[in-house]
């Protein structure tokens, strides 16, 4: 299935051109950039209220969310007597990306800022082609006072490297169009990124009682993103499969479909297992008693109010997950994608118990002034 949809060609040479360019050249050179490939920023305009009421919905919904997934570390106390502390921490600086394409997307502006907020960093950024005025309005009701007019690989570049007068951030977060997020794969050495997000995908596993209009609205609004879109129709009953195919065969984008005959409910959840889908909706009651056996989603939606659309603006879960069946070992946009874990050892009186297997392993590793200093701190010294 996922052939269905061509290989971008790859950027990879022209982009690693960019992102050196802008670290070597700083401000000029973005500006270069800037000038080259960017649209001029927009003017200013109020948010109009029904999107702000919208945006408010979301935020409080998204922060709720992002807020329980927020540890405090937790502290092991060893058999020789010392003490190993995990602590978790915010990273200080965190920028999130905002693509421009055909429309503004606030949207991502609430999933990037609002997850940086309570994992508790102290400097968000956001960066947005253009710097549509829905984007800026979404950044005022946010408290986002650092914003950016760029786009592109020369703007992921400036972020991940700084110039005279943009100061590099510690993680990028956001989607993109394939220059960026391979910027992002370039530069990840030196910030940390929450991931390459490509074309979005969905599969439906559904049984022969759903509503049929419901599922091909869902699968229609995942069409909308467009260009290497995948979206899966999975069932177990043919008469869906055939009433709904035709109508998926046409998309006003150039999202692609498939239709998925399954011997029965099990055997269209271990087709979606292999297929690892950004999004995964289950609809009808044998479907949706397999959720249990979910391993490999993005995010899952249940039942037949369980529309993905819901996901990407307004139920509190992230939108901006795993993609091209990375969702076998990725997760969705997290406060840990803005946070690392740091160890506090406090060795104390446990270095006569620990000095000795230490030793051991250093010397066998021809290491001896590891040994050595392991070795040193035996019988109370220092």
């Amino acid at each position: 299935m996922r052939a269905l949809t061509p290989g971008a060609a790859s950027v990879t040479g022209l982009v690693g051109e960019i992102v050196a360019s802008v670290r070597d050249g700083g401000d000029a050179a973005l500006a270069k950039y800037v000038e080259r490939f960017d649209r001029p920023p927009a003017e200013p305009a109020p948010l109009p209220q029904d999107v702000r009421a919208g945006l408010e919905v979301a935020i409080a919904n998204v922060r709720a969310v992002a807020r329980a997934q927020v540890g405090s570390g937790t502290s092991v106390t060893l058999p020789q007597g010392h003490t190993v502390e995990i602590r978790e921490l915010p990273v200080r600086r965190a920028a999130i990306y905002v693509p421009g394409g055909r429309n503004p997307y606030p949207s991502t502006v609430v999933m990037g800022v609002v997850t940086a907020q309570e994992a508790g960093v102290e400097e968000i950024v956001v960066c947005a082609p253009g710097m549509h005025p829905v984007i800026r309005g979404a950044c005022e009701l946010l408290g986002v006072t650092e914003t950016y007019a760029m786009g592109g690989a020369h703007a992921i570049a400036a972020l991940a490297h700084g110039t005279e007068t943009i100061e590099r951030v510690d993680v990028i977060a956001g989607p993109g169009g394939l220059w960026v997020q391979e910027a992002k794969r370039q530069v990840s050495g030196a910030v940390g990124i929450d991931g390459f997000l490509g074309p979005s995908d969905v599969v439906v596993c559904a049984d022969g009682s759903v509503d049929r209009q419901l599922v091909l609205a869902d699968l229609r609004a995942q069409a909308e993103h467009g260009e290497g879109t995948i979206v899966v129709l999975v069932s177990d009953d043919l008469a869906l499969l055939d009433e709904l195919h035709a109508e998926l065969g046409v998309f006003e984008t150039e999202a692609v479909a498939a239709t998925v005959l399954a011997h029965d409910a099990a055997d269209a959840i271990a087709l979606s297992e292999a297929f690892a889908p950004e999004h995964l909706e289950l609809v009808g009651p044998s479907m949706e008693a397999l959720v249990d056996d979910i391993r490999c989603a993005g995010c899952t939606f249940l039942g037949t109010a369980g529309g993905t659309a819901f996901g990407d603006y307004v139920a509190g879960s992230n939108h901006s997950l795993p993609t091209g069946g990375g969702a076998r070992f990725g997760s969705a946009l997290g406060p840990r994608t803005f946070r690392r874990r740091m160890s506090v050892v406090r060795i104390g009186d446990a270095a006569d118990a620990l000095a000795g297997p230490g030793a051991a392993i250093a010397t066998a590793e021809g290491f001896t002034e590891h040994a050595r200093s392991m070795t040193l701190r035996q019988n109370g010294r220092p």
